[in-house]
């Protein structure tokens, strides 16, 4: 059956199956004053989903609590813990492999111990949607946000969006399904927050209606059958002549991760449909640019406040998605900018250099400051470095050394 035929019908719950556009565009919102963790449970109430597969680790547990309250009020049709964030991953595929819409959470060591999963669930053209609340996964060991890991997932054949806000992440999760789950994207989507700073501080955020929910996922759109063991992706894994090394192997593996990476590419124009844009900007025409993704942005804009305070005009970038990477939108948006700021919650400084592979005159890139470890980001060490490309002196850390 058609999903479009069932918009106006109702599920188990009694919530009306609406059309999505109507949803999240049109109706009306309920502010709401709720952690990062309960927005979670609020969308995934309205998504329609159907399997939920958790295991705890900081700070993803609450909201997989959360939802497993869900289950018990009839919310979600399965909910079972796992007994390993790799497990966890395994059995998301199988439940995605037999036509169920999957949703998982998951932060930090959970995230690098279920790595192998990620390009299988590309590989297989699985739309099993992962929230990711970025921890510390160093040695020394931290719980705090830290957002490495991303650097490790853009790199699966994934979607990976980074949200800022609470309201980004309820948002992005109805939409999220609804651009992975197209016939020529149906890809596993990442979304990522900074665990902690959205997680567990409250925001208002406007609500849908709890009594609206999004069209169920359709299976027998999936531009490869479910669980199929005659058809690819499943028969790659099975064949002798396909598992040996000759090179039908290898062209046949190699078109296929091919494939894989044009769906992200595919990805891009739904995305920028649902998002309104991959990147979201104020201010270009400066000639100092913050660009960053995540939290990092919100404290972007608080030091463009206090750096206007003082007459110095700074604009921003805010990067939504890193897979898709908006390479045009930021070489755009950077053109006429002579100094490009990079904030970030990590130590490696990823971002930093995937915009510099995006544009002409990379030199412009400051790739800082960064924070690591769990620490916090104070806007005035954002200024504090926007100055010192200005080569001024900053008086508010003179006493520091600086």
């Amino acid at each position: 059956m058609e999903t479009t035929s069932l918009i106006g019908t109702k599920n188990k719950k009694g919530q009306v199956i609406t059309d999505v556009r109507h949803m999240m565009f049109e109706a009306p919102r309920t502010p709401s004053f709720y952690t990062g963790s309960e927005v979670i449970k609020e969308a995934i109430r309205r998504a329609n989903v159907d399997v939920m597969i958790a295991y705890p680790i900081t700070p993803q547990s609450e909201a997989a609590a959360l939802i497993g309250e869900l289950f018990a009020e009839g919310y979600i049709k399965e909910y079972f813990r796992g007994e390993s964030e790799f497990a966890v991953m395994s059995q998301c595929a199988g439940a995605a492999f037999g036509g169920a819409r999957v949703f998982t959470t998951t932060a930090g060591p959970g995230t690098m111990r279920a790595m192998e999963n990620f390009p299988m669930w590309a590989g297989a053209r699985l739309p099993i949607q992962m929230i990711v609340t970025c921890r510390g996964i160093n040695s020394p060991l931290s719980i705090q946000p830290d957002t490495l890991e991303i650097s490790y997932l853009i790199q699966t054949g994934m979607l990976v969006w980074h949200a800022e806000t609470a309201q980004d992440f309820y948002d992005w999760i109805l939409k999220g399904y609804m651009v992975s789950e197209e016939p020529d994207v149906h890809l596993p989507l990442a979304l990522c927050c900074d665990g902690f700073f959205v997680t567990h501080t409250k925001d208002v955020v406007n609500l849908t209606p709890a009594d609206m929910c999004l069209p169920p996922y359709d299976p027998y759109r999936s531009p490869v059958p479910c669980m199929d063991m005659e058809c690819p992706p499943v028969r790659m894994m099975r064949d002798p002549f396909v598992m040996k090394s000759n090179y039908i192997s290898y062209a046949t593996h190699a078109s296929w991760q091919q494939e894989v990476w044009a769906a992200v590419e595919r990805s891009r124009k739904h995305t920028i449909a649902w998002l309104d844009g991959l990147i979201e900007t104020e201010n270009t025409d400066a000639d100092i640019l913050i660009v960053s993704s995540g939290t990092a942005v919100s404290q972007g804009r608080e030091a463009i406040r206090l750096l206007a305070d003082e007459g110095i005009r700074v604009g921003l970038v805010k990067i939504k998605t890193i897979r898709p990477w908006p390479w045009q939108e930021i070489r755009e948006a950077t053109k006429n900018a002579k100094h490009i700021i990079v904030p970030e919650f990590n130590v490696a400084g990823w971002l930093a250099r995937e915009i510099k592979a995006s544009i002409p005159d990379s030199d412009r890139v400051v790739a800082a400051p960064h924070v690591c470890g769990g620490m916090t980001m104070p806007p005035e060490i954002i200024v504090s470095e926007i100055k010192n490309v200005l080569g001024m002196r900053d008086h508010a850390l003179a006493g520091r050394g600086s």
